[in-house]
Protein backbone atom coordinates (compact mmCIF):
# COMPACT_ATOMS: atom_id res chain seq x y z
CA UNK A 1 0.00 0.00 0.00
CA UNK A 2 2.86 2.37 0.72
CA UNK A 3 4.11 2.27 -2.87
CA UNK A 4 0.62 3.06 -4.16
CA UNK A 5 0.31 6.06 -1.86
CA UNK A 6 3.78 7.38 -2.71
CA UNK A 7 2.95 7.07 -6.41
CA UNK A 8 -0.15 9.20 -5.86
CA UNK A 9 1.80 11.81 -3.91
CA UNK A 10 4.52 11.97 -6.55
CA UNK A 11 1.90 12.53 -9.22
CA UNK A 12 0.57 15.43 -7.14
CA UNK A 13 4.05 16.92 -6.76
CA UNK A 14 4.67 16.66 -10.50
CA UNK A 15 1.41 18.39 -11.43
CA UNK A 16 1.05 20.90 -8.61
CA UNK A 17 4.06 23.06 -7.79
CA UNK A 18 2.32 24.27 -4.63
CA UNK A 19 2.33 20.81 -3.04
CA UNK A 20 5.05 19.61 -0.67
CA UNK A 21 6.30 16.40 0.92
CA UNK A 22 8.20 16.51 4.21
CA UNK A 23 9.86 13.48 5.77
CA UNK A 24 11.35 12.93 9.20
CA UNK A 25 14.55 11.32 7.87
CA UNK A 26 12.64 8.28 6.61
CA UNK A 27 11.67 6.83 3.26
CA UNK A 28 15.07 5.57 2.11
CA UNK A 29 14.74 3.69 -1.13
CA UNK A 30 11.46 5.33 -2.08
CA UNK A 31 12.44 9.02 -1.88
CA UNK A 32 16.00 8.70 -3.18
CA UNK A 33 15.37 10.67 -6.37
CA UNK A 34 12.90 13.16 -4.90
CA UNK A 35 15.54 15.80 -3.95
CA UNK A 36 16.63 15.94 -7.59
CA UNK A 37 13.19 15.73 -9.18
CA UNK A 38 11.42 18.05 -6.70
CA UNK A 39 14.13 20.21 -5.08
CA UNK A 40 11.66 22.92 -4.08
CA UNK A 41 8.89 20.59 -2.93
CA UNK A 42 10.62 17.79 -1.03
CA UNK A 43 12.32 18.38 2.33
CA UNK A 44 14.00 15.96 4.69
CA UNK A 45 13.48 17.67 8.03
CA UNK A 46 15.64 15.17 9.90
CA UNK A 47 14.77 13.46 13.15
CA UNK A 48 12.77 16.50 14.20
CA UNK A 49 9.12 15.66 13.73
CA UNK A 50 7.86 18.59 15.79
CA UNK A 51 9.72 21.01 13.54
CA UNK A 52 8.59 19.08 10.45
CA UNK A 53 4.95 19.54 11.46
CA UNK A 54 5.33 23.25 12.18
CA UNK A 55 7.08 23.75 8.82
CA UNK A 56 4.20 21.91 7.16
CA UNK A 57 1.75 24.23 8.89
CA UNK A 58 3.68 27.29 7.69
CA UNK A 59 3.71 26.06 4.09
CA UNK A 60 -0.01 25.31 4.26
CA UNK A 61 -0.81 28.74 5.69
CA UNK A 62 0.91 30.20 2.64
CA UNK A 63 -1.43 28.25 0.38
CA UNK A 64 0.45 24.97 0.06
CA UNK A 65 -0.89 21.45 0.20
CA UNK A 66 1.49 19.51 2.43
CA UNK A 67 2.23 15.88 3.32
CA UNK A 68 4.31 14.79 6.32
CA UNK A 69 5.72 11.27 6.38
CA UNK A 70 7.13 8.99 9.06
CA UNK A 71 6.54 5.59 10.66
CA UNK A 72 4.72 4.37 13.73
CA UNK A 73 4.09 7.05 16.30
CA UNK A 74 6.71 9.46 15.00
CA UNK A 75 4.49 11.52 12.70
CA UNK A 76 1.66 11.67 15.26
CA UNK A 77 2.38 11.21 18.96
CA UNK A 78 5.89 12.63 18.94
CA UNK A 79 4.58 15.89 17.50
CA UNK A 80 1.04 15.83 18.86
CA UNK A 81 1.25 19.37 20.24
CA UNK A 82 2.23 20.75 16.84
CA UNK A 83 -0.55 18.83 15.10
CA UNK A 84 -3.02 20.18 17.64
CA UNK A 85 -1.90 23.79 18.02
CA UNK A 86 -0.50 24.43 14.54
CA UNK A 87 -2.24 22.20 12.02
CA UNK A 88 -5.67 21.48 13.51
CA UNK A 89 -6.25 24.76 15.31
CA UNK A 90 -5.60 26.62 12.06
CA UNK A 91 -7.37 23.94 9.99
CA UNK A 92 -4.44 23.68 7.57
CA UNK A 93 -4.24 21.54 4.46
CA UNK A 94 -1.72 19.09 5.94
CA UNK A 95 -1.93 15.32 5.49
CA UNK A 96 -0.11 13.44 8.24
CA UNK A 97 1.02 10.04 6.94
CA UNK A 98 1.95 7.16 9.21
CA UNK A 99 3.27 3.97 7.67
CA UNK A 100 3.36 1.18 10.20
CA UNK A 101 -0.09 1.07 11.77
CA UNK A 102 -0.69 -1.27 14.68
CA UNK A 103 1.99 -3.95 14.99
CA UNK A 104 3.54 -3.35 11.56
CA UNK A 105 6.94 -2.74 13.18
CA UNK A 106 6.37 -5.33 15.89
CA UNK A 107 10.00 -6.47 16.11
CA UNK A 108 11.08 -2.95 17.15
CA UNK A 109 9.01 -2.85 20.32
CA UNK A 110 6.43 -0.59 21.88
CA UNK A 111 8.13 2.65 20.75
CA UNK A 112 7.22 1.67 17.18
CA UNK A 113 3.71 0.30 17.87
CA UNK A 114 0.98 2.58 16.51
CA UNK A 115 -1.76 1.22 18.74
CA UNK A 116 -3.21 4.30 20.45
CA UNK A 117 -3.09 6.76 17.54
CA UNK A 118 -6.73 6.54 16.44
CA UNK A 119 -7.96 7.42 19.91
CA UNK A 120 -5.57 10.31 20.38
CA UNK A 121 -5.76 11.86 16.92
CA UNK A 122 -9.54 11.48 16.62
CA UNK A 123 -9.97 13.65 19.72
CA UNK A 124 -8.52 16.63 17.81
CA UNK A 125 -11.10 18.87 16.16
CA UNK A 126 -10.98 19.55 12.40
CA UNK A 127 -8.99 16.44 11.41
CA UNK A 128 -10.21 13.59 9.19
CA UNK A 129 -8.82 10.07 9.66
CA UNK A 130 -8.41 7.40 6.98
CA UNK A 131 -7.39 3.78 7.50
CA UNK A 132 -7.40 1.86 4.18
CA UNK A 133 -7.08 -1.91 3.81
CA UNK A 134 -5.92 -2.22 0.19
CA UNK A 135 -4.59 -0.36 -2.84
CA UNK A 136 -8.09 0.26 -4.17
CA UNK A 137 -9.01 2.18 -1.02
CA UNK A 138 -5.72 4.08 -1.18
CA UNK A 139 -6.53 5.31 -4.67
CA UNK A 140 -10.18 6.04 -3.98
CA UNK A 141 -9.53 7.82 -0.70
CA UNK A 142 -6.64 9.82 -2.06
CA UNK A 143 -8.62 11.25 -4.95
CA UNK A 144 -11.36 12.34 -2.56
CA UNK A 145 -9.23 13.63 0.31
CA UNK A 146 -7.34 15.88 -2.10
CA UNK A 147 -10.54 17.92 -2.24
CA UNK A 148 -10.42 18.48 1.52
CA UNK A 149 -8.40 21.58 2.34
CA UNK A 150 -8.22 20.69 6.02
CA UNK A 151 -6.12 18.44 8.32
CA UNK A 152 -6.03 14.74 7.46
CA UNK A 153 -4.44 11.66 8.99
CA UNK A 154 -3.66 8.79 6.61
CA UNK A 155 -2.82 5.54 8.44
CA UNK A 156 -1.04 2.91 6.35
CA UNK A 157 -0.49 -0.69 7.40
CA UNK A 158 2.30 -3.02 6.35
CA UNK A 159 -0.27 -5.78 5.88
CA UNK A 160 -3.02 -5.38 3.31
CA UNK A 161 -5.76 -7.19 1.42
CA UNK A 162 -5.62 -8.49 -2.13
CA UNK A 163 -8.26 -9.28 -4.75
CA UNK A 164 -11.18 -7.66 -2.95
CA UNK A 165 -14.22 -6.60 -4.98
CA UNK A 166 -13.81 -3.00 -6.12
CA UNK A 167 -17.18 -1.55 -5.27
CA UNK A 168 -17.76 2.17 -5.10
CA UNK A 169 -16.32 3.98 -2.12
CA UNK A 170 -17.66 7.04 -0.32
CA UNK A 171 -15.83 8.89 2.44
CA UNK A 172 -17.33 8.02 5.80
CA UNK A 173 -19.32 5.01 4.60
CA UNK A 174 -17.93 1.55 5.44
CA UNK A 175 -17.27 -0.55 2.34
CA UNK A 176 -19.04 -3.90 2.06
CA UNK A 177 -16.43 -6.36 0.79
CA UNK A 178 -18.06 -9.70 1.60
CA UNK A 179 -21.81 -10.18 1.84
CA UNK A 180 -23.41 -13.07 3.69
CA UNK A 181 -26.98 -14.23 4.17
CA UNK A 182 -26.40 -14.46 7.92
CA UNK A 183 -27.44 -11.57 10.11
CA UNK A 184 -23.88 -11.23 11.38
CA UNK A 185 -21.52 -8.37 10.52
CA UNK A 186 -17.80 -7.95 11.12
CA UNK A 187 -16.42 -4.43 10.72
CA UNK A 188 -12.65 -3.98 10.59
CA UNK A 189 -10.24 -1.19 9.76
CA UNK A 190 -6.83 -1.19 8.10
CA UNK A 191 -4.72 -4.17 7.11
CA UNK A 192 -6.33 -6.45 9.67
CA UNK A 193 -9.33 -6.61 7.34
CA UNK A 194 -7.34 -9.48 5.81
CA UNK A 195 -7.96 -11.50 9.00
CA UNK A 196 -11.67 -10.72 8.80
CA UNK A 197 -11.79 -12.16 5.30
CA UNK A 198 -10.15 -15.37 6.51
CA UNK A 199 -12.78 -15.61 9.26
CA UNK A 200 -15.45 -15.80 6.55
CA UNK A 201 -13.88 -18.97 5.15
CA UNK A 202 -13.41 -20.53 8.58
CA UNK A 203 -17.04 -19.95 9.60
CA UNK A 204 -18.64 -20.92 6.30
CA UNK A 205 -19.10 -24.60 7.32
CA UNK A 206 -21.06 -23.48 10.40
CA UNK A 207 -23.35 -21.10 8.47
CA UNK A 208 -21.93 -18.30 10.59
CA UNK A 209 -19.92 -16.46 7.96
CA UNK A 210 -20.33 -12.73 8.62
CA UNK A 211 -20.73 -9.91 6.16
CA UNK A 212 -17.45 -8.01 6.25
CA UNK A 213 -17.08 -4.24 6.07
CA UNK A 214 -13.90 -2.23 5.73
CA UNK A 215 -14.15 0.93 7.81
CA UNK A 216 -11.72 3.00 5.76
CA UNK A 217 -12.86 6.33 7.21
CA UNK A 218 -12.64 6.59 10.98
CA UNK A 219 -13.52 10.27 11.16
CA UNK A 220 -15.95 11.50 10.02
CA UNK A 221 -18.01 8.33 9.87
CA UNK A 222 -21.53 8.22 8.45
CA UNK A 223 -23.58 7.75 11.60
CA UNK A 224 -26.81 7.13 9.71
CA UNK A 225 -25.17 4.23 7.90
CA UNK A 226 -23.90 2.75 11.16
CA UNK A 227 -27.39 3.10 12.61
CA UNK A 228 -28.82 1.20 9.64
CA UNK A 229 -26.55 -1.73 10.51
CA UNK A 230 -28.34 -2.14 13.84
CA UNK A 231 -31.55 -3.06 12.04
CA UNK A 232 -29.84 -5.20 9.40
CA UNK A 233 -27.80 -7.44 11.72
CA UNK A 234 -28.51 -9.30 14.96
CA UNK A 235 -24.82 -9.55 15.84
CA UNK A 236 -22.16 -6.94 15.11
CA UNK A 237 -18.45 -7.45 15.77
CA UNK A 238 -15.56 -5.03 15.32
CA UNK A 239 -11.89 -5.79 14.73
CA UNK A 240 -8.91 -3.47 15.00
CA UNK A 241 -5.18 -3.52 15.67
CA UNK A 242 -5.57 -0.78 18.24
CA UNK A 243 -5.95 -0.27 21.96
CA UNK A 244 -9.28 -1.09 23.62
CA UNK A 245 -10.11 2.57 24.19
CA UNK A 246 -10.96 5.18 21.62
CA UNK A 247 -10.68 3.11 18.46
CA UNK A 248 -13.17 1.60 16.04
CA UNK A 249 -15.08 -0.38 18.66
CA UNK A 250 -15.50 2.65 20.91
CA UNK A 251 -16.65 4.85 18.04
CA UNK A 252 -19.21 2.38 16.71
CA UNK A 253 -20.55 1.40 20.12
CA UNK A 254 -21.18 5.04 20.97
CA UNK A 255 -23.24 5.44 17.80
CA UNK A 256 -25.11 2.15 18.20
CA UNK A 257 -26.03 2.91 21.82
CA UNK A 258 -27.96 5.94 20.61
CA UNK A 259 -30.04 3.88 18.15
CA UNK A 260 -33.63 2.94 18.87
CA UNK A 261 -32.90 -0.53 17.47
CA UNK A 262 -29.78 -2.23 18.75
CA UNK A 263 -28.13 -5.51 17.79
CA UNK A 264 -28.64 -8.40 20.19
CA UNK A 265 -24.88 -8.98 20.25
CA UNK A 266 -22.10 -6.41 20.03
CA UNK A 267 -18.50 -7.37 20.67
CA UNK A 268 -15.20 -5.65 19.89
CA UNK A 269 -11.85 -7.33 19.35
CA UNK A 270 -8.83 -5.18 20.09
CA UNK A 271 -5.50 -4.95 21.87
CA UNK A 272 -6.02 -4.95 25.65
CA UNK A 273 -5.27 -1.82 27.63
CA UNK A 274 -1.61 -2.56 28.31
CA UNK A 275 1.89 -1.99 27.01
CA UNK A 276 2.88 -5.26 25.33
CA UNK A 277 5.93 -6.76 26.97
CA UNK A 278 6.81 -8.93 23.98
CA UNK A 279 8.01 -8.27 20.45
CA UNK A 280 7.57 -10.18 17.22
CA UNK A 281 6.29 -9.77 13.72
CA UNK A 282 2.79 -8.52 13.04
CA UNK A 283 1.24 -11.95 12.59
CA UNK A 284 2.82 -13.27 15.78
CA UNK A 285 1.48 -10.37 17.84
CA UNK A 286 -1.98 -10.66 16.32
CA UNK A 287 -2.09 -14.30 17.34
CA UNK A 288 -0.75 -13.49 20.81
CA UNK A 289 -3.65 -11.09 21.40
CA UNK A 290 -6.30 -13.26 19.74
CA UNK A 291 -6.66 -11.05 16.67
CA UNK A 292 -5.75 -13.67 14.06
CA UNK A 293 -8.41 -15.39 11.97
CA UNK A 294 -8.33 -18.73 13.80
CA UNK A 295 -8.67 -17.12 17.24
CA UNK A 296 -11.42 -14.82 16.01
CA UNK A 297 -13.43 -17.64 14.42
CA UNK A 298 -13.28 -19.59 17.67
CA UNK A 299 -14.41 -16.53 19.64
CA UNK A 300 -17.34 -15.88 17.30
CA UNK A 301 -18.46 -19.51 17.46
CA UNK A 302 -18.36 -19.38 21.26
CA UNK A 303 -20.29 -16.10 21.45
CA UNK A 304 -22.91 -17.35 18.98
CA UNK A 305 -23.17 -20.69 20.84
CA UNK A 306 -21.82 -22.99 18.13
Amino acid sequence: MRSTLIHQIEETLSTNSNSYLLTGDLGFGIFDDFPVKYPDQFFNCGVAEQNMTSVACGLAMEGGSVFTYSIGNFSTLRCLEQIRNDVCYHSCDVTVITVGAGFSYGQLGVSHFATEDLAIVSALPNISIFSPCDDFEINQLYSQLRLLKSPKYFRIDKSYCENLPQSSLTLGVPRLISESSSRIALLATGGIVSEAMKVVDLLQPYNLAPSVYSVHTIKPIDESFVESLSSSYDAIFTLEEHNKYGGLGSILSQILLSCSTRPSVFKSFYIPDCYPSIVGDQQYLRKYYGLDALSLSKSLRSILSF
